[in-house]
C-alpha cells in the first residue's frame, strides 16, 4: 500500500466516533480492497471491548478487506447493530455475495446477538440475498428487531429467498421459546412485484409483531397488495404503513381498508401515489371514521381522486385529535375543487394540517370515464366486483391467495323464485305488485359482499316509483327492506356499495368500465324517502349529499326531483352540525 494512501486512511480513520459501544466509519469514503487497506480498522474493531454497533456505510468493501473484518468480528459476541448500507459502491455484483457470507459467518461464529441490520443501497440483487440467507435463518437474527434493505435491487427472486428466511428464522427461534419478533421492515425500490410482495406477505402474516412496513416502488398491483393486506391486519402493533408509488387500484384499497378497519395504533398511513381513485379514498374514509384513533398523517396524493371524494376524506379527519397531516396534492380536484377542500379543512379548524395542492391535476375530463389505462393486470369486469367488498369470508379469499389452507364455510345463496326472477330480468310495477309478500324477499338476492348486483337491484326497483298509492306503497317496501340490509353492515361495507350506487348513477367518477344507469325521477324520489329512514344515517346522508352537489350534470334530466332530495339532504346535514 502507498504511503499517501496509508497516510490518507490513517488521516480518515482520526475522525471515527468511538463511543456508547458503537464504532462509525460512516461516510469516510474509504476504497476498501484488501487485508492491507483495512489493518488499522481491524486493529481498531479487536481493541474495541464491548463493540455493539458497527458503521461502515458510505465506503466500498472488497472481498479480501469483508474477510479481514470478519475476522476481526469473530470474537463480538456484543454486537447487536451493523449499519452496513452503502458499503460496496464500485464493486462487481458477484464480489458482494461472498463478502456478505464472510460477515455473516463472522457474526454467527462469535454468537453475536443482532437487534438491527441495515444493508440498504448495496445493489446486490437475488444472489445478495442468498449471501444474507444463512445469517437470517441463525441464532444471530432470532433476536432481529429491524430489518432495512431499501434500494437492494432484490427483485421477485430475492423477495422470496428473503421470505423463506425469514420464515425458517421464525421457526427456528419459536422452536427455541423466543420467537422471532421484527419490528421494523423497510425494502422500498426492490421491484418485488407481485410474486415477490405475496412471498414477503406470508412471511409478515407468521411474524406477526411489525410496527413499521416500508415498501415504497415496489411494482406491486392489486393482487400483491390484497395479499400484504391480509397480512397487516395480523400484525396488530402495526404503527406505519408505507406504500408510497405501487398500483392499488380499487381493488387493493378496498382490501387494505378492510386490513385497517383491524388495526388500532397505526399512525402513519402512506397510500400516495398509489391510484387509489375515488371509490378507494371513499372506502379509506369510512375505515378513518370507525376506527384508526391515533391517526397522525395520512397521504393519499397522485391517487386520481375527484373533489366529492377528497370532501369525504376531509370529513372523516373531522374527529381524529391526533390528526396531524392530510396530503391530498396531486389528485383531479380541480382549481374549485381544491377551494372547496382548503374551505371545508378551515370550517372544522384544521386548515393547517392540510398539505399543499400545488400540483393538483385538474378535473378530469369527461372522455377519460371508460378509460382503464392504468389498472396494470386488474381486468375489472363488472361481476368481478362482488369480491370488492366482502367481510365475512373476505380473509378466507386472501389468506387463500397467501397459500394458507383455507376454512369455506360461506353460506349457500337462497334460490331465486321463477317470479322474483322474472321481475329481476324485466321489472315493471304489475310483476312487482303480483309479488305481493313475497317482494320482501327481493331483499335475499342483495349483498352488500356484491354492491354492484344490489346497486341494480334497488335501481330497478326504485325506478318503477309512481304517485299512484298502491304502486308507491309497494316500491317503498321493497326499497326499505332492501337499503335496510345493505346498509346494516359495517361503515366500510355501506360506504363501498353507496360509492358503487353514486358511480352507476353518475355522481362520482369511478373505475373502469362500470355500466351507468339513465337516472328517472323517480330513483331520486326513493332516495328521498331512504335517507328520512333511520337505516340511513349522518354519515351515509352526507356522501351522498356531497356527491350530489358536485354533480349537477347527471341529475339535469331529473331537475324537480333532485332539487326535492338535495333539499332534504341540505337539511339533515344542516341539522348534524
Amino acid at each position: 500500500m502507498a504511503s499517501d494512501d496509508i497516510s490518507q486512511l490513517a488521516d480518515a480513520l482520526s475522525k471515527t466516533h468511538v463511543g456508547d459501544g458503537e464504532l462509525s466509519y460512516k461516510g469516510l469514503g474509504l476504497k476498501l480492497d484488501n487485508a492491507e487497506s483495512v489493518e488499522e480498522l481491524v486493529r481498531e474493531i479487536e481493541q474495541y471491548h464491548g463493540l455493539r454497533a458497527l458503521r461502515l456505510e458510505g465506503n466500498t468493501v472488497g472481498v479480501d478487506a469483508a474477510r479481514a473484518i470478519a475476522k476481526a468480528l469473530e470474537s463480538k459476541d456484543q454486537l447487536q447493530r451493523c449499519y452496513w448500507s452503502d458499503m460496496f459502491t464500485g464493486r462487481l455484483r458477484a464480489e458482494i455475495p461472498t463478502a456478505l457470507r464472510s460477515l455473516g459467518s463472522a457474526l454467527m461464529s462469535a454468537g453475536a446477538r443482532l437487534t438491527e441490520l441495515d444493508l440498504s443501497d448495496n445493489a446486490f440483487g437475488p444472489d445478495g440475498v442468498k449471501g444474507i440467507e444463512q445469517l437470517l435463518k441463525s441464532p444471530s437474527c432470532h433476536s432481529l428487531r429491524e430489518l432495512k434493505l431499501n434500494n437492494c435491487g432484490m427483485g421477485i427472486g430475492g423477495g422470496k429467498i428473503l421470505a423463506e428466511a425469514l420464515i425458517e428464522g421464525h421457526r427456528r427461534s419459536s422452536a427455541e421459546g423466543a420467537p422471532l419478533k421484527l419490528r421494523v421492515f423497510i425494502a422500498g425500490r426492490n421491484r418485488l412485484e407481485n410474486e415477490g410482495a405475496s412471498a414477503l406477505a406470508k412471511a409478515f402474516q407468521l411474524i406477526g409483531s411489525l410496527e413499521e412496513v416500508h415498501m415504497p416502488q415496489n411494482g406491486i398491483n392489486y393482487a400483491g397488495v390484497t395479499a400484504l393486506a391480509s397480512a397487516m391486519r395480523h400484525n396488530a402493533e402495526l404503527r406505519v404503513l408505507n406504500f408510497n408509488d405501487n398500483t392499488f387500484t380499487k381493488k387493493g384499497t378496498l382490501a387494505m381498508a378492510q386490513a385497517l378497519r383491524h388495526l388500532r395504533n397505526v399512525q402513519v398511513i402512506n397510500f400516495g401515489d398509489c391510484l387509489v381513485r375515488s371509490e378507494g379514498a371513499i372506502a379509506l374514509a369510512a375505515v378513518l371514521r370507525e376506527g384508526l384513533p391515533i391517526l397522525k398523517e395520512l397521504n393519499l396524493s397522485f391517487g386520481e381522486i375527484t373533489e366529492a371524494a377528497a370532501l369525504v376524506v376531509a370529513q372523516a379527519v373531522m374527529d381524529k385529535p391526533h390528526m396531524e397531516k392530510v396530503d391530498l396534492n396531486g389528485n383531479c380536484l380541480g382549481e374549485e375543487g381544491c377551494e372547496a377542500l382548503r374551505e371545508a379543512m378551515e370550517n372544522m379548524e384544521k386548515g393547517d394540517m392540510l398539505a399543499s395542492l400545488s400540483d393538483d391535476e385538474g378535473e378530469p375530463e369527461e372522455e377519460d370515464e371508460d378509460n382503464d389505462d392504468d389498472d396494470d393486470d386488474d381486468d375489472d369486469d363488472d361481476e368481478d366486483s362482488s369480491d370488492d367488498c366482502h367481510e365475512d369470508n373476505e380473509e378466507d379469499e386472501i389468506v387463500k391467495e397467501n397459500g394458507i389452507t383455507r376454512k369455506d364455510d360461506s353460506p349457500e345463496k337462497p334460490q331465486i323464485s321463477a317470479e322474483i326472477m322474472s321481475f329481476l330480468s324485466s321489472p315493471s310495477a304489475e310483476k312487482l305488485l303480483q309479488l305481493g309478500e313475497t317482494r320482501t324477499k327481493l331483499q335475499q338476492q342483495v349483498d352488500a359482499a356484491d354492491p354492484l348486483k344490489a346497486a341494480d337491484v334497488l335501481l330497478k326497483v326504485a325506478s318503477l316509483y309512481s304517485e299512484e298509492p298502491e304502486t308507491k306503497t309497494a316500491v317503498l317496501e321493497t326499497i326499505d327492506a332492501v337499503l335496510k340490509k345493505l346498509l346494516s353492515g359495517s361503515a366500510l361495507q355501506s360506504s363501498c356499495f353507496l360509492s358503487t350506487l353514486l358511480v352507476m348513477m353518475g355522481l362520482l367518477k369511478g373505475e373502469g368500465k362500470m355500466k351507468k344507469v339513465p337516472l328517472v325521477p323517480g330513483q331520486l324520489l326513493c332516495l328521498e324517502h331512504a335517507v328520512q329512514q333511520e337505516y340511513f344515517t349522518q354519515h351515509h346522508a352526507s356522501l351522498l349529499h356531497t356527491c350530489m352537489s358536485k354533480s349537477s350534470e347527471a341529475l339535469e334530466s331529473c331537475s324537480s326531483a333532485s332539487e326535492r332530495l338535495s333539499s332534504t339532504l341540505e337539511k339533515m346535514c344542516h341539522d348534524q352540525h
